[in-house]
């Protein structure tokens, strides 16, 4: 092989790395074994970086919750120097009444999850699909009200909660609904929702209409069947939202009785141990884990909400 032909080989190569492979390593480089090591460390070093950080808190608030307090003070790093004491998990389920607690932010988090769900999709299926002649006008107002700090509508939210429009004498505080409605004025999942949609193929809305489907079925049958990896991360979004909630739900549930874990765990904190508050905080966490176990490959899969539907 001459000399020209091979210089022609190496500048056609340098020119498929600029041109596929726009990356600040190119493929030819990586191929030296200097480099290849240096980015296996890398990628073991920021794997296991990861792994800790993510996953380091929960292991530790797990071995913590069945730990005695003092070993916890004394060693926290330690692995059971005294043994497991199991006793926690069952005097932070019975005497501080997490069973009750852990109830009520269950039913919390499906309504919130339900009303949510509920809304986004409708709201969503009207922007997009329906397209009313004043949808770009809706549209512009739902993403205006992203621009409004929360804490602004904290006191006329509350107000309205109180002495609610239309339903004369009703009072709202220490009813489910109080937390429920207002959680489902969700703007982010209105416009995820929405540009989900739109990515949706308008030919098989045309094609669901020549055959004599309404609107109903179209968004029952077709739009909801197909939206299946949005629904998931609204889902994860929506509960794990309503699980963490603070402020809000402690303002219009005042009663003990009725209140989630979010709040009555700051509660009792002053008054139980160590060992069984972190019991207790283990019990909290258990929904959410099994929510991104569950949801993880829809969630994953929907991250970049390129598209439903391909063919």
């Amino acid at each position: 092989m001459s000399l020209s032909t091979r210089a022609a080989e190496r500048a056609a190569e340098k020119a498929a790395d600029r041109v596929g492979d726009r990356t600040v390593i190119s493929d030819s480089e990586r191929r030296r074994p200097g480099i290849r090591f240096g980015m296996s460390l890398t990628h073991v070093f920021l794997t296991v970086g990861l792994v800790v950080a993510g996953l380091g808190p929960i292991l530790w608030l797990a071995k913590s919750a069945v730990t005695p307090t003092q070993d916890t003070l004394q060693q926290p790093f330690a692995l059971w120097p005294n043994g497991i004491d199991w006793e926690n998990l069952s005097t932070a389920w019975n005497d501080i009444h997490i069973d009750q607690y852990f109830l009520n932010t269950i039913v919390i988090a499906l309504g919130a999850w339900f009303v949510q769900l509920f809304i986004a999709t409708t709201a969503g299926y009207a922007l997009s699909v329906l397209r009313p002649r004043y949808a770009p006008v809706l549209n512009g107002l739902v993403l205006a009200t992203l621009f409004i700090p929360g804490i602004v509508l904290l006191v006329p939210l509350y107000l309205t909660i109180v002495n609610p429009p239309l339903l004369g004498e009703v009072n709202l505080l220490n009813n489910y609904l109080a937390v429920w409605l207002p959680m489902g004025a969700n703007a982010f999942n209105i416009l995820l929702v929405k540009r989900f949609f739109d990515s949706l193929p308008r030919e098989v809305f045309e094609a669901a209409r020549t055959d004599g489907a309404g609107p109903f079925r179209l968004f029952w049958s077709i739009v909801l069947p197909m939206s299946k990896p949005i629904l998931g991360v609204v889902s994860v979004f929506a509960i794990i939202a309503a699980w963490k909630d603070y402020l809000w739900p402690m303002l219009v549930l005042p009663d003990p009785a009725v209140q989630p874990l979010s709040v009555r765990l700051p509660a009792v904190q002053s008054q139980t141990e160590l060992d069984v508050f972190l019991a207790a905080l283990a019990i909290a966490t258990l929904i959410p884990i099994a929510m991104f176990l569950v949801f993880q490959s829809v969630f994953l899969r929907s991250a970049g909400l390129g598209g439903a539907v391909k063919g």
